[in-house]
């Protein structure tokens, strides 16, 4: 198992959505920094992605040969043609600039803020292909269940230390760092990220459709 590779899928995912810019809109808030409150984000983001990523490494075994064979069955590539054509063309219509910045409930009872953790980690498992592609480096290692289970631990770590990091940098500086995070906070929010990834997704499971109907070689 390359561990390097799987740091770096980390990283990449953690310039997410839910693991990046949900948490610099909680240090750009006016008021003192709820540290509490982003840790409890961030550790509810975390736990979803761990929970998915060991039950889908550790079930790989039982469940690959007969989703394999499902997937692989003319009407259902057919389907995944279909949606895969039209992600692709749906990504050039999103336009993250009209999008209104939501504000993260900051009062009152936890149950919204973890909510919201959910909701966003639910949103983005299946289009954060660094994610995918590291679950697939892991269920095919030859590491047993426990050291899956550490693996995809310490990923999850790694894919949310960035913000713990700059919780940390907030806290030590003060409204100095808050010019920086409004500006980037500003262009996660207006870049047509989320376009790209929708859009290379759906190239792909067009792509992977195709090939399967033999529609290309």
């Amino acid at each position: 198992m390359d561990l390097a590779s799987l740091a770096v899928l980390a990283l990449i995912d953690s310039t997410s959505f839910g693991t990046l810019l949900i948490p610099i809109w909680f240090l750009i808030q006016p008021g003192p920094v709820r540290a509490g409150r982003v840790l409890l984000f961030l550790g509810t983001v975390a736990l979803f992605y761990f929970g998915i990523g060991v039950a889908a490494a550790l079930g790989a075994d039982r469940f690959l040969p007969q989703l394999t064979r499902l997937l692989d069955s003319r009407p259902v590539l057919w389907v995944l043609l279909a949606i895969g054509v039209g992600m692709f063309f749906y990504s050039f219509r999103m336009d993250g600039r009209k999008k209104p910045l939501p504000t993260p409930p900051l009062e009152g009872s936890l149950l919204p803020l973890a909510g919201l953790a959910l909701a966003a980690a639910a949103a983005e498992v299946t289009t954060m292909l660094p994610y995918i592609a590291a679950i697939g480096l892991i269920t095919t290692s030859s590491m047993n269940a426990a050291q899956i289970t550490l693996t995809m631990a310490g990923y999850c770590l790694v894919m949310i230390t960035p913000a713990i990091a700059l919780l940390g940098l907030r806290l030590a500086t003060g409204k100095r760092l808050l010019p920086v995070l409004t500006r980037f906070s500003e262009w996660l929010a207006s870049s047509d990220m989320m376009g790209w990834v929708v859009g290379i997704v759906g190239f792909l499971l067009a792509r992977y459709a195709a090939a399967g109907l033999h529609l290309i070689g």
